[in-house]
């Protein structure tokens, strides 16, 4: 069953705010893991290397795109792209589908805006966006939170069909999110960079796909924007608006990609989607997460 967040705690919720958060921690860390990330392989090694990083973590080597020996660094191999064929997207009108492959971490719906990190954690919707406007436009609606650990795939897709009106980069620290951080660290999905795709949706309105940064997280690249790391060393906020000419995407269209796993936190408007999923069940890209309440809004 979902569990719902309440809001007892956003006094404490609020003095979590960039500017207070002080040191980015993992900073150093994740600059030279970026480093050895983006380090081009010779040619013969690459297969060798990335089978060994397969065995270790898990991943699937029979959906990748391109033979092994294609992938010239450790972070193109992070952010391949799956072979055709890989994945089906759920073709029902009404589906909501996983944008990712990674662990149901935490669902349930944001009332009065607060959401739940962990047991025990909870965070605040506003924190989360850093915009008052779609804050409100989706308190009181559902939201999840996806985990993508080193052996998923790393790209992140619409799960509802419609227009993406801009990207919001918000700089911040470089906390660990797996499992054992975020059940310790109270608002650590608001302290970590990330990037809030504003999307909206067919028939359901404002849609926030956030895709949070962590710890040996080098870069979050999305479509039709400068990746993050361009604006990592300024430490403002950023806005790429689209403004009179919104980009269209079906759902299932791809919307960026990370160069090493992280998580992704989606909130939709009150009374447009149900979704559904027992905690710690691994999705995949493509599959059933919801349904619509409302309307069609999934096809192109």
């Amino acid at each position: 069953m979902a569990s719902t967040a309440h809001s007892d705690r956003e006094g404490s919720s609020r003095g979590l705010r960039a500017t207070r958060l002080g040191a980015r921690p993992g900073a150093a860390y994740s600059a030279l893991i970026a480093r050895v990330a983006n380090q081009r392989l010779p040619t013969p090694l690459r297969g060798l290397a990335y089978r060994a990083f397969a065995r270790a973590v898990g991943a699937n080597l029979g959906e990748t795109e391109l033979p092994l020996d294609q992938y010239p660094s450790l972070g193109d191999f992070f952010a391949r792209k799956l072979r055709d064929g890989a994945r089906s997207i759920d073709p029902a009108p009404d589906a909501v589908i996983s944008p990712c492959d990674g662990v149901l971490a935490a669902r349930g719906t944001a009332v009065d805006g607060a959401m739940i990190q962990a047991k025990g954690l909870d965070y605040f919707l506003h924190d989360l966006v850093a915009d008052d406007r779609l804050a409100a436009a989706l308190t009181g609606g559902e939201y999840a939170t996806i985990y993508l650990s080193p052996r998923d795939y790393h790209r992140v897709h619409a799960p509802v069909a419609g227009r993406i009106l801009r990207y919001d980069y918000l700089p911040g620290t470089l906390w660990p999110v797996n499992q054992w951080a975020t059940a310790r660290r109270e608002g650590l999905l608001v302290r970590n960079e990330r990037c809030v795709i504003h999307l909206d949706a067919d028939d359901i309105g404002p849609v926030a796909i956030v895709m949070v940064g962590a710890m040996g997280v080098g870069n979050i690249s999305l479509s039709a924007a400068p990746e993050s790391r361009t604006f990592r060393g300024t430490r403002e906020r950023k806005t790429i608006d689209f403004g009179d000419a919104p980009r269209r995407v079906a759902r299932g269209d791809e919307l960026g990609a990370f160069r090493l796993g992280s998580t992704v936190v989606l909130v939709f408007p009150p009374d447009k989607v149900t979704l559904a999923g027992e905690l710690g069940t691994h999705l995949r890209f493509g599959e059933r997460m919801g349904r619509l309440v409302s309307g069609g809004g999934g096809g192109a």
